[in-house]
């Protein structure tokens, strides 16, 4: 469980739009709202949240003279420990805009890797941040980055001669990835055995993705009863949690809650995750969690759709993939009307509401629905003493035909490939 200190630093959120970026009111103040739930995630207390159009970017700047001095008007005004600018900034810009504003700025990759950094819970998650955030201090070595003189204090490196501070700098940062790697290609080595383990007892993984801040760990909690991190704040899940749950057809399934995607997530911070977004990959179902009471949801889902299709999954074509369009809570009648009426002509909508439980029947139907593609008709045939082998196809299988003599039973049964090999292991 994560701090719920009061702040005690103060932001100003800023969102630059590019002379060809996106200028729809309602898309602006969807895009503020999220920027200024990045800078609370980290605790930070928005001043004020405003988007500043951009005629014609400077290279050095981002923003032109003019917007620069009516920030620093209200920098000098508000006093706030940072400037958080919702674009990607080069460290020109960064340094520049620091200089000229008198306060500390950070654009949306840093914004997010200090959430992620803040986040991260287990072992490999640490050491994943850590390597982003190495990733992208790499370019922005300004000489602001005083973690690097304890760091140079352990590793007893000494520079040659004429090597000058960046270039110890950089040269420090390098070696601490090429540790960083290998200590986490070690976690990841661990994480294989164990997941080898796991499959020799497999259930259907379920894998729960969506843009963060979509309900995704409050519908994990409302449909297994765990006790998850849930805030209404990005990012509120990092490390991915898994729980096992028993569908009403008897099915059991591991259902995961993983990290939540977002616009312009950072290359390296995706390469990163790489191994820990795999598990969605490799799961036997796909659910899109999207909160449908967001203007924005459309423009949410196809940047989910493009994190998944780097992961190799076909989202299109996939049938893996089922659209949970959760917070149908928050819909007037209309709009609710409208989802629903989508929803019957597409079998992947489920409708829900991860607060009252709405529509959880027909999306646990179409999981079944899905996992029913997989199983397969067999026939076995055991002892008469087998009771114990007898009583597991009755409760994890379905029976299909059964026809006993005085030495053996005879069974005709449908059931999953992975319950098959638990059934082989059965006692």
């Amino acid at each position: 469980m994560f701090s719920t200190e009061v702040p005690t630093q103060s932001a100003i959120v800023i969102h630059p739009v590019l002379p060809k970026g996106e200028r729809d009111a309602a898309y602006l103040e969807d895009r503020l709202d999220e920027a200024s739930g990045l800078a609370r995630a980290i605790k930070l207390h928005v001043l004020d949240a405003y988007s500043v159009n951009i005629s014609k970017i400077s290279a050095g700047n981002l923003l032109s003279k003019g917007i620069i001095e009516n920030i620093a008007k209200q920098v000098e005004e508000l006093e706030p420990d940072v400037v958080i600018m919702d674009a990607t900034l080069s460290p020109v810009q960064q340094r520049n805009l620091e200089r000229k504003l008198n306060v500390k700025v950070i654009d949306r990759t840093g914004l997010i890797l200090e959430i992620f950094g803040d986040r991260a819970q287990t072992k490999e998650g640490r050491i994943q941040v850590d390597l982003a955030l190495l990733e992208y201090q790499k370019s922005r070595l300004v000489g602001a980055w005083t973690h690097l003189e304890r760091q140079r204090g352990s590793t007893g490196f000494v520079g040659g001669p004429g090597e000058t501070q960046i270039e110890l700098d950089r040269r420090i940062i390098g070696d601490r990835i090429i540790k960083l790697k290998k200590e986490l290609k070690d976690v990841r080595r661990t994480r294989g055995l164990a997941k080898s383990k796991r499959e020799k007892i497999p259930y259907p993984v379920v894998a729960l993705v969506g843009y963060t801040n979509a309900g995704k760990s409050t519908l994990f909690n409302k449909l297994t009863g765990a006790n998850v991190y849930a805030e209404d704040l990005p990012f509120a899940t990092l490390d991915p949690t898994m729980r096992k749950l028993k569908l009403k057809s008897g099915q059991e399934i591991i259902l995961s809650d993983t990290v939540g995607f977002i616009s312009d997530l950072p290359t390296h911070l995706v390469e990163s995750f790489h191994a820990t977004l795999e598990q969605v990959s490799e799961a036997d179902i796909i659910i899109h969690v999207r909160d449908v009471a967001r203007v924005d949801h459309e423009r949410q889902a196809d940047d989910v759709i493009k994190i998944l299709k780097s992961l190799d999954v076909e989202y299109e074509t996939d049938t893996r993939i089922l659209e949970a369009w959760n917070k149908i809570d928050k819909l007037d009648n209309d709009e609710l009307m409208e989802v629903k009426r989508k929803a019957k002509f597409n079998p992947q909508i489920c409708p829900v509401s991860a607060i009252n439980g709405d529509g959880f029947a027909a999306l646990f139907n179409e999981i079944d629905r899905i996992l029913s593609h997989d199983h397969i008709k067999t026939d076995i045939t055991l002892s008469v003493t087998d009771g114990q082998k007898l009583a597991w196809l009755y409760e994890h299988a379905e029976v299909i035909n059964r026809l006993d003599d005085v030495e053996k039973i005879s069974l005709t049964v449908r059931l999953s490939k992975g319950k098959l090999q638990q059934f082989e292991n059965v006692k």
